[in-house]
């Protein structure tokens, strides 16, 4: 059993760090910042099909409502960067999620556009490769780029499946969701 808080557990099973050098980090500001501006977008995309009503949709009891999961997603933005040096105004995300679909929207577009201002004005291609204490182990600053995306990239599944259970529209993020794929004259994949 790997001991620790839940970044450090999923970050050791996904083994991130090879024997020498982090070989999944961003290497450059500006591809980070390319790729954290369409992670934004499919995400805002998805977070304008929400409505107060749904907020409350979980999948089990003891599980986050879909309020609460865009809440989370949301305040882990500043949450891991602060732990990072950066400064970005925070969201306790361990209160109870705003009941408006439109407060979370804002909330999240909030802490997604100051990630490119402090990004920006506070860090350097060469600095990248630079290590920061990040739940107990060394993290280069192209690693954490790396997983907020992928943090966020994981939970946006999570969204779209209770979304879905919502009974709302999902669009689609890496490829056509179900719905899209008739508005391409294709019949959607089983």
């Amino acid at each position: 059993m790997v001991k620790g808080n839940l970044f450090e557990k999923v970050f050791f099973l996904l083994n991130f760090e090879s024997k020498e050098k982090s070989t999944i980090m961003f290497r450059t500001i500006e591809d980070f910042l390319n790729a954290w501006s369409y992670e934004n977008q499919v995400t805002e995309t998805l977070l304008r099909q929400l409505t107060d009503n749904s907020l409350n949709q979980k999948v089990y009891d003891e599980g986050r409502s879909l309020g609460q999961l865009v809440w989370h997603i949301a305040g882990s933005i500043p949450e891991i960067l602060n732990r990072a040096g950066l400064e970005l105004d925070e969201i306790d995300d361990s209160l109870d999620a705003p009941q408006s679909a439109d407060e979370l929207r804002q909330a999240f577009s909030k802490a997604a556009d100051q990630v490119k201002e402090q990004v920006l004005a506070k860090w350097l291609d060469s600095e990248l490769e630079n290590e920061v204490n990040m739940y107990g182990e060394m993290w280069s600053k192209g690693k954490i780029l790396t997983v907020l995306i992928l943090h966020q990239a994981h939970h946006r599944g999570q969204l779209t499946v209770l979304m879905r259970q919502a009974g709302l529209v999902v669009t689609g993020v890496y490829g056509p969701a179900k719905e899209e794929w008739s508005s391409m004259g294709m019949t959607a994949a089983k």
